[in-house]
């Protein structure tokens, strides 16, 4: 699994147009006759060559990742397989996962006080049969993005294709991943409290048809030209705000009641990202509003989770009917600008008690 779009065969288009640069200006006697010339320059290696330089469509410079054009030799099996939420799930219910489980802490430790009124007054305990699904998900959590890892590929694959409807792979590390919202060429520096658990939401978030849409609504909402917001980071503080609305046990009336804590999990992180982006929309937030407009998400999140399931199922059924989105058609005020990639963003793990007037803190 890679970058099966870096290049062209195994040499590249680069090799195949310094060959067929030779091709066109061969070092030969010129008392050999033009059928001669033909069978000594026309090799097996200079129709490969060629073959595979005409099947290059376009190349982009910034990341080096070049193009087939559909239907050629070149093109014919390049992209990778895509993988579904339960695929990439299951190889981590298989997978020895013991020293990441040491690290997890189930619930929140409270005392004194605090710990009286949440066993008065707070929800809910989980039910002993929910608590081992409950730690594979904080397990995944603590797991990093591995790249030699051919199933770890394969979701950034998926990701990158589905969300920006392109036909071929891409390669995993690159400048492109920061047009998905990454801040920089490598995913994996940007999942810090999150893990993979954040790639699996996103991947969740793209793969199942009926939230597909709403990805791509957020997803074009974010290369707004105003209100544009790094739209992967973005999705990395939702599934923080997920694992600990499930560490402080505000999920376990629903998961007790569904019997089940990942879908309950999954469909939680997909209505907070649905009610970030409508906040967004409707109060023309800007990205130097991401830290309070998350930390006051955070908040409504945890107090009421089945306010924003709820939510969540009126929006997935106007799209099963074909209606129009909640998001609604953007309107843009003023002229089209290129997508700053200058601008701060600030997560939930930023924001200080007193911070000041635009102050900067990368996630």
């Amino acid at each position: 699994m890679g970058a099966k779009c870096a290049g062209a065969g195994a040499q590249g288009p680069g090799h195949a147009q310094q060959v067929l640069c030779g091709w066109l200006h061969p070092q030969l006697p010129s008392s050999l006759s033009p059928s001669v010339l033909n069978a000594k320059v026309v090799s097996e290696e200079v129709l490969r060559a060629q073959e595979e330089w005409e099947a290059v469509d376009t190349i982009q410079p910034d990341t080096g990742i070049f193009h087939y054009a559909p239907g050629s030799r070149a093109s014919t099996d390049q992209p990778g397989q895509l993988i579904s939420f339960g695929e990439a799930l299951q190889h981590f219910q298989t997978v020895d996962l013991s020293s990441f489980k040491k690290r997890i802490q189930p619930t929140i430790r409270r005392t004194g006080l605090a710990a009286l009124r949440h066993c008065l007054f707070g929800p809910p305990k989980l039910h002993q049969g929910l608590r081992e699904e409950r730690d594979l998900v904080l397990t995944i959590a603590q797991c990093g993005l591995d790249s030699q890892d051919p199933m770890h590929g394969r979701v950034l694959q998926t990701i990158y294709r589905k969300l920006t409807g392109s036909k071929f792979d891409c390669a995993l590390l690159g400048d492109h991943w920061e047009d998905l919202g990454f801040q920089g060429a490598n995913p994996a520096t940007d999942l810090r409290g999150a893990g993979f658990l954040a790639l699996l939401h996103l991947l969740y978030l793209v793969m199942d048809s009926k939230t597909l849409l709403m990805a791509q609504e957020i997803f074009r909402l974010s290369h707004h030209h105003i209100q544009q917001f790094p739209f992967c980071l973005m999705s990395v503080n939702i599934t923080r705000i997920a694992i600990q609305a499930l560490r402080e046990e505000c999920l376990s009336r629903e998961c007790n009641r569904q019997q089940r804590v990942i879908p309950v999990v999954n469909s939680f992180y997909a209505a907070t990202f649905l009610r970030l982006a409508q906040i967004w929309r409707t109060q023309q937030k800007t990205i130097l509003d991401s830290g309070f407009v998350l930390k006051d998400l955070e908040a409504l999140a945890k107090k009421s989770p089945r306010r924003l399931l709820k939510t969540l199922e009126i929006y997935l059924a106007r799209v099963s009917k074909g209606q129009a989105s909640l998001l609604g058609p953007q309107k843009c005020s003023g002229p089209q600008g290129p997508h700053s990639k200058d601008l701060t963003f600030i997560g939930v793990c930023d924001l200080q008690p007193h911070p000041a007037h635009l102050s900067s803190g990368l996630i």
